[in-house]
């Protein structure tokens, strides 16, 4: 008797730990495309990521690098102090956006360029992003202001 409460006893554990493998890889696998990892502008440039990965990447938009193309094309640079990396956009750019403020951008990486398909800016006066404001902090470009 004691060996047959025994040996159910080791198949609920292990009928368990094969269902916990399965539904930890099945959310891998729903998530693999939801994860977007952060970069900055010098991480960017010092290891280029591959042209098929989608990222983020977030820092100060440069004064003066604003280019309004033709119809909704935007082009423009962002930088974090120790890099500057060139973007495009083709959108309408949130309300906020501007010239020296906080953004971060979705896209890929491509020849050279940013090509973002979403951009986020900043959505008041004090707000800067996390990983924009801890990119610019290793840097030394960001001091916090004084409240």
């Amino acid at each position: 008797m004691k060996g047959l409460k025994k040996q159910r006893r080791i198949q609920i554990v292990l009928v368990a730990a094969v269902a916990l493998a399965l539904s930890t890889a099945l959310i891998g696998y729903a998530m693999r495309d939801g994860i977007n990892y952060f970069r900055s502008p010098a991480e960017v440039i010092a290891e280029p990521p591959a042209e098929n990965e989608e990222f983020r990447m977030g820092g100060l938009v440069e004064e003066g690098s604003l280019v309004r193309g033709e119809g909704e094309t935007v082009t423009f640079r962002v930088t974090d102090g120790g890099g500057s990396v060139a973007v495009a956009y083709t959108g309408v750019l949130p309300d906020l956006f501007e010239e020296n403020q906080g953004m971060i951008g979705t896209g890929r990486y491509i020849n050279g360029v940013f090509q973002a398909s979403e951009i986020l800016a900043k959505h008041d006066e004090t707000y800067m992003p996390k990983e924009v404001l801890d990119a610019l902090k290793e840097q030394g470009v960001y001091v916090e202001p004084e409240t």
